[in-house]
């Protein structure tokens, strides 16, 4: 690959990957919002902790598997498929499966400003993690490089979700974001390689948190 064309590959992901890509990424917080009114995130060192925890072994780690296999299956309409019904199904509560369905739809309607028959075969309702691998190899962007630009975007988005929450101002975000910089990488590299095998989460309270969401008397955020 030339220069020119890594450049290009990077702005690509840049532009995807950008808050200001129309995906209202903005208005969603991943039950985060729940997990700072019940006191579970209340400073940085919290909100390290807990993003570091989905990483490694919630649902930001299953996401990343899905988008190395949707990566892989770009090629592939019935593999394609397959992969996009079970991310679908693993959504974990209501506002979890309208979260990814709603922003991979939103995705894939910004993306046909990169035309590719891959747009086609994944419709229009696609997890965000499945539309967002399937595209980036679509246009021969690699897995592992998709996965950090990917996972960089979603833990951003969370952050911001803690400073509007006012439990962090914008230079803690910053230090936290800095403090994620080797296991975004790390992840990055480790699902690259991953198999569907290798799906699976133990962040429980996450779980709990996204579904009590709903609930929640007074909210920001659509979950």
């Amino acid at each position: 690959m030339t220069a020119m064309a890594e450049t290009r590959d990077l702005i690509r992901l840049m532009t995807w990957l950008s808050p200001a890509f129309p995906i209202g990424a903005f208005s969603y917080s991943g039950g985060l919002e729940q997990v700072v009114a019940d006191g579970d995130v209340r400073d940085a060192g919290t909100l390290r902790d807990w993003l570091g925890d989905l990483l490694a072994q919630g649902n930001l780690w299953n996401d990343a598997v899905l988008f190395a296999e949707a990566h892989r299956a770009a090629g592939d309409v019935d593999r394609l498929a397959e992969v996009a019904a079970l991310a679908e199904a693993l959504s974990g509560s209501a506002e979890r499966h309208r979260e990814t369905m709603l922003q991979g739809e939103a995705f894939l309607a910004a993306a046909v400003g990169w035309p590719h028959a891959v747009l086609d075969h994944l419709g229009g309702a696609t997890a965000y993690p499945v539309a967002v691998g399937a595209v980036a190899s679509a246009h021969g962007i690699a897995a592992e490089a998709g996965l950090a630009a990917y996972l960089h975007a979603v833990t951003s988005n969370l952050v911001s979700v803690a400073i509007r929450c006012g439990v962090i101002g914008q230079r803690h975000g910053v230090a936290v974001l800095t403090g994620l910089e080797v296991p975004i990488v790390t992840l990055a590299k480790a699902a690259a390689g991953s198999t569907l095998d290798d799906l699976g989460a133990a962040t429980i309270r996450a779980e709990i948190a996204s579904l009590r969401h709903e609930t929640l008397p007074v909210r920001l955020f659509r979950s």
